[in-house]
């Protein structure tokens, strides 16, 4: 399901590679990027590009990631609609995640964060 490209050996984008993250995906895209940080990266932007509607299970999913990471590393997002970003404030997730408006530009400032 998704798609991911490596930037450095521990930043990966990540596209969920649905156009509607919900209940019926949410769960296999979790447990995808968990299985990425398993495999040792632990910084991830989730590039919404592509993606128009998100519910609150694709938010829980995204909380459980996450969680995940913990403190050895970092979760940013980039390429949201409009529809997406207003989730994301209506349940004041923008708080929780950085949001870029694209990927280069999140790829950019997480490399400035390492």
């Amino acid at each position: 399901m998704i798609h991911t490209t490596k930037y450095d050996p521990y930043i990966v984008a990540v596209r969920p590679g649905v156009d509607r993250l919900t209940a019926i995906n949410s769960k296999a895209f979790k447990e995808e990027i968990v299985a990425l940080i398993e495999s040792g990266a632990s910084h991830l932007v989730i590039d919404f590009h592509g993606v128009s509607f998100l519910d609150s299970s694709g938010l829980g999913a995204m909380t459980g990631v996450l969680k995940r990471i913990g403190h050895r590393g970092d979760l940013v997002v980039c390429g949201l609609n409009s529809d997406v970003s207003q989730m994301f404030k209506i349940c004041r997730m923008d708080r929780v995640f950085k949001s870029y408006l694209d990927i280069d530009s999140a790829v950019r400032a997480m490399r400035e964060s390492l």
